[in-house]
């Protein structure tokens, strides 16, 4: 992806059907439990921030969904949650026919409101 993408659906453009499908059912999931998301493109992929705040990252692959939950700190008291993805420093990759487990986005994004909470 060369050129410089402004929003979602310009995004969503780039794919094709599966990870175009894939990456919104994982924004679907998050705004459904956090409202107050919204999605800012930053590096060219999807951000979704709450108060100005980056809470959550996905990206498209080839044959993966990227994900990243901005405290990469946090990835190690999830493991044993995600024994069945590859992780990687500070993401984690999910199959393209993933069905969002809200309950792990939901926990991800509570950790790191909790921690941008503990730093103002």
């Amino acid at each position: 992806m060369a050129t410089k993408v402004e929003n979602l659906d310009q995004y969503l453009a780039t794919l094709d059907e599966v990870r175009a499908a894939a990456v919104q059912r994982v924004i679907d999931a998050i705004v459904a439990e956090y409202p107050a998301a919204t999605i800012k493109m930053a590096w060219n992929v999807p951000q979704l921030q709450i108060d100005g705040e980056y809470v959550f990252g996905v990206s498209a692959a080839k044959n993966h969904l990227t994900l990243a939950s901005w405290n990469p700190a946090n990835l190690p008291a999830f493991a044993d949650r995600l024994t069945d993805y590859v992780v990687n420093k500070g993401t984690f990759q999910v199959p393209l026919d993933w069905e969002p487990d809200r309950a792990l986005l939901h926990d991800f994004i509570a950790d790191r409101l909790a921690q941008l909470a503990a730093t103002t």
